[in-house]
């Protein structure tokens, strides 16, 4: 057995990993309990990670190889690593040489690692003259670094997670940290723990599980934050909560501030938001006089169009109540993804170059510049996201490299965005998981490598750099991200006009394990054209063997800037995890930031903004009386390529549904599990209603992650639906360029499909994903369809689907092929007429015969019973004949286990009550109880706060007398 030290691949917490390995394989993974991020904890997801290498999924969803597509539609074929980035060079020049180097872009990911973006970074802006190269990252972080920048300077979180621990007053707004950041989430609920006199003020328009610890929970109307925000500040004033020597010190810019939100009195406020009167004043009191008040905030804030706004907003009250700079206070700033941090360190977006400079700033550029050693960088401003696929769906950009990313799922407006891909001339996909959206549109596929197997530096959102460690090797020919990009890179510098010679020389030409072509000469002759091959060697803008090579250059970038951190080394961070900045001849880095209230502002002070209320961009009104918000699913992570080949990862939410509040599903005559048309302004799909009384009145819920790997279907006009981002807006924030994924205008309408079909079935583990890649192909098909895996030893598909009359039986037989239904040994029932079919497959185990598989079409109603048989594999032999009758009622005997509440354990909702019954005492002490005898909560702790939500709705036992 090895243990190799590594940071996990989801979210910003950046927790530490020790992932175990034997005979090159990931067999386990632990949380380490040295690192300072989360001292040995995991989430659902984290403590998972190792199934996701394991080698049927490898086999199953890995790309293993170069892939090219002759034609746009067919299935790709294998070609060589030479073949491979050979065809990209050259097309990419031509592209170049016959349109310029704007009309290529790249669209990279937070998911890279700090080496990998700074490469890209150096080859579009550096090597191909562009700007244009932005990162997913645009779609969770922008607002916050556009809000930082504007208020205190710079892009620099000013607290640490360690400030949890000293907090007297928690503000979460916009975060729902218990799923979206549960390691951290965990501390706060053990400094609540410690100190229950600590105040959480909770501000979302859901009551999610992060509300169930709050004192105070403000349900705003969605996108009503900046308003919320002014008017805290305004009873301050009036109450004399604020802080005027300090702000007279160490700001400037409040007496305009002051002045705008005098008009943002509590009635106002109230009205707007939604709130009661009397919550706002307290809200406003516990933040402003609490001894130390902390901020958490994440996507509820940032995607918007008043996303900067809102950053700013929320900043002011720190500054005006000088709630920052010391332990226990400031605004945090919680990152989304594991290296969202890194890639702004390293200017991966399209208005940023490397160590926080501006790009608009020629003193910048030209730093830049001569860091490269290339005449200069590019003055005219990049395509952020957004505007990137905008371009390419008007013919404005013509070639797309895309990196570690799915915007065929993620990104918002899909129709904007299949268009660009379908349109643009040349699409890169550089992805370890064949199996996302956005492959099926590239004409070149390269095989990345991932977790447990890279190797480099990311940053967390408390700006501590963690070591990513390689467990085992790539499988198959997948190579690292950085070195994929130095291949190209070097191949295309044979194409280019050869820049000025680069500080530091030639370099060596290995990378890893992998051989790379020779440096190419300097006397290329321009864009696209063959160099003189008698021309003298000239040194690449690209000579990094190892990825430690690349952060050293990176390193020296930041000297003297706020994240300077050229008192750091490799050989330091293989012995523990470091915060920036950390200048050398420092001994650590500095765990919080404006200590001495001094800014890094031309002045030293901060800045307030004056930060007007805006109503979000589609306003609920006649025609779409819903407000859509997205969010995230507990045990999910973004478009679920990694965490989707996981069925145990699906026991908590199966399968996807929109939320409504149940007045809002009565008065529609909905109940739950109907299908309903789901449709903004860009486009419409299909999904199931639920009830939920955590939603408001007139608003609905989405969880993010239903992309069309998952949610399909086609419209009457033959229009494929694309999950839920085929709502979502792409409408952004001025400042930040970040789309207000967080809503949407939509209706919502019983969706009438007169025929329904139910498969399910276990198959193989080397099997199972393949079968749900056979169906997703199917899926557009029909009007509504949804696929997902279930299972938690063994693996096993679902695959519904609806119609307005039943499909031909050739569509049929194909599910059942898919499911293994095809067999002679399969139980049939068939009434053409009315379009009903059943099928059954039971195989003899042991002494019991047990279901293996079913299909119900055209009459799904025996579905929970006969579901309940496979997924729990029940004895089946006493069901022979009900498993075939038509809307056969549910034998006295097939009771589910029910939902399940813990991933770890897998106990179920009606587990937890049964053993609730038997607790007594108050409710801590009955929590603890019902973990001593169901475990449920005792591992990750993620599925806590609902545990205390259902110890809380059950009364406790009483005592006999």
């Amino acid at each position: 057995m090895r243990e190799t030290r590594s940071t996990c691949a989801y979210c910003g917490v950046g927790c530490g990993v020790i992932i175990e390995s034997r005979g090159g394989q990931v067999t386990g993974v632990r949380g380490d309990p040295d690192h300072p991020a989360n001292f040995g904890r995991l989430c659902t997801k984290g403590s998972t990670l190792h199934l996701t290498a394991a080698p049927a999924i490898t086999r199953q969803a890995r790309l293993l190889q170069p892939m090219r597509r002759e034609h746009r539609g067919e299935k790709p074929r294998p070609v060589s690593w030479d073949q491979a980035l050979d065809f990209a060079t050259e097309t990419f020049a031509q592209v170049i040489r016959d349109h310029g180097p704007d009309s290529v872009g790249f669209y990279v990911s937070g998911q890279l690692l700090t080496e990998d973006y700074y490469v890209f970074n150096k080859l579009a802006k550096g090597l191909i003259g562009t700007n244009n190269i932005d990162t997913n990252s645009r779609l969770c972080m922008s607002s916050a670094v556009a809000g930082y920048k504007l208020t205190l300077g710079a892009d620099a979180p000013p607290s640490c997670y360690e400030d949890v621990d000293h907090a007297s007053c928690l503000f979460i707004a916009g975060s729902n940290a218990a799923w979206a950041h549960p390691v951290l989430f965990r501390r706060v609920e053990e400094a609540k723990a410690r100190r229950p006199d600590m105040k959480v003020i909770v501000c979302d328009p859901r009551r999610t599980d992060t509300a169930e610890l709050a004192d105070l929970v403000l349900p705003l109307q969605p996108g009503t934050d900046v308003m919320l925000f002014n008017g805290l500040l305004h009873i301050m004033l009036w109450e004399g909560w604020t802080r005027p020597d300090w702000i007279s010190r160490h700001t400037t810019g409040f007496d305009e501030l002051k002045a705008l939100v005098r008009e943002c009195t509590p009635e106002v406020v109230a009205q707007v938001c939604g709130l009661a009167k009397e919550d706002l004043f307290t809200a406003a009191k516990w933040f402003a006089t609490s001894e130390a008040t902390l901020s958490l905030y994440c996507q509820g804030l940032n995607q918007s169009t008043s996303g900067t706004a809102k950053n700013a907003a929320l900043i002011n009250l720190h500054l005006a109540t000088g709630q920052i700079g010391r332990p226990g206070a400031g605004p945090f700033s919680l990152t989304g993804q594991p290296n969202a941090m890194g890639g702004r360190e390293v200017g991966g977006l399209a208005n940023l170059l490397s160590a926080h400079r501006d790009l608009a700033n020629p003193q910048h550029r030209a730093e830049v510049a001569a860091l490269w050693g290339v005449p200069s960088v590019p003055e005219k401003p990049g395509k952020t996201a957004v505007e990137m696929f905008q371009a390419a769906a008007d013919g404005e950009i013509r070639a797309l490299w895309i990196a570690c990313t799915n915007p065929a799922q993620s990104m918002p407006d899909q129709a904007t965005v299949r268009r660009a891909l379908q349109r643009a001339e040349f699409v890169v996909v550089q992805e370890a998981f064949a199996t996302t959206a956005t492959c099926e549109w590239a004409d070149l596929l390269l095989p990345a490598t991932t977790w447990g197997e890279k190797d480099g530096t990311v940053t967390n959102s408390e700006r501590r750099i963690s070591r990513v460690r390689p467990a085992v090797r790539a499988p198959g020919e997948a190579r690292h991200d950085w070195a994929i990009v130095v291949d190209f890179a070097r191949r295309l510098e044979a194409r280019v006009p050869p820049p000025q010679p680069s500080p530091r020389g030639g370099g060596s030409n290995t990378v890893d394990d992998v051989a790379l072509p020779p440096s190419p000469p300097g006397g290329g002759s321009g864009w696209g054209h063959a160099p003189d091959p008698n021309a003298a060697r000239g040194p690449t803008l690209f000579p990094y063997p190892t990825p430690e090579s690349i952060w050293l250059e990176h390193r020296d970038s930041t000297r003297g800037r706020d994240l300077d951190i050229t008192g750091l080394t490799y050989p330091l961070l293989e012995q523990s995890p470091q915060q920036w900045p950390f200048p050398a001849g420092a001994s650590q880095g500095k765990p919080r930031l404006y200590e001495d209230a001094v800014f890094p502002t031309p002045d030293g002070k901060a800045r307030f903004v004056a930060t007007k209320y805006k109503p979000v961009a589609e306003p609920r009104e006649s025609r779409y009386p819903f407000s859509l918000t997205t969010g995230r699913l507990r045990d999910q992570w973004h478009g679920m390529s990694r965490t989707g080949t996981l069925p145990r990862l699906f026991g908590h939410v199966a399968e996807p549904s929109v939320q409504m509040h149940p007045q809002d599903m009565e008065r529609r005559q909905l109940k739950d599990g109907d299908l309903v048309h789901l449709t903004s302004k860009r486009g419409s799909i299909v999904v199931p209603v639920q009830a939920s009384s955590d939603i408001g009145l007139s608003q609905a819920f989405m969880a993010m992650h239903w992309g069309e790997e998952f949610l399909s279907g086609c419209s009457s006009t033959g229009t494929r639906l694309a999950g839920v981002n085929a709502i979502t807006t792409s409408a952004y924030c001025p400042q930040s360029k970040q789309p207000e994924l967080k809503h949407a205008a939509v209706k919502i309408i019983k969706a009438e499909l007169g025929w329904s079909l139910l498969a399910m079935g276990w198959l193989p583990d080397d099997g199972a994903l393949l079968a749900r890649e056979t169906l997703r192909r199917l899926m557009a098909s029909f009007p509504f369809a949804t696929c997902v895996p279930f299972g938690r030893e063994r693996a096993g598909v679902l695959f519904r689907a609806a119609a307005y009359e039943p499909p031909p039986d050739e569509r049929l037989q194909q599910v059942e092929a898919a499911l293994r239904l095809d067999g002679a040994q399969v139980l049939r029932y068939a009434d053409a007429r009315r379009g009903q079919r059943r099928l059954a497959r039971l195989i003899r185990a042991g002494d019991d015969t047990k279901l293996e598989a079913f299909l119900l079409a055209g009459d799904t109603r025996a579905e929970s019973w006969i579901r309940t048989l496979l997924q729990e594999e029940r004895p089946a032999q006493a069901y022979g004949r009900l498993l075939l009758a038509p809307g056969a009622k549910a034998p006295v005997a097939v009771v589910s286990r029910g939902r399940q509440v813990c991933t770890c354990f897998n106990v179920t909702e009606p587990e937890i009550a049964g053993a609730l019954a038997g607790c007594e005492g108050a409710e801590d002490a009955r929590l603890a109880q019902l973990q001593g005898r169901l475990r449920c909560g005792t591992n990750c702790g993620s599925c806590v706060p609902e545990l205390k939500r259902l110890v809380r709705a059950t009364p406790a036992m009483k005592r006999a007398a």
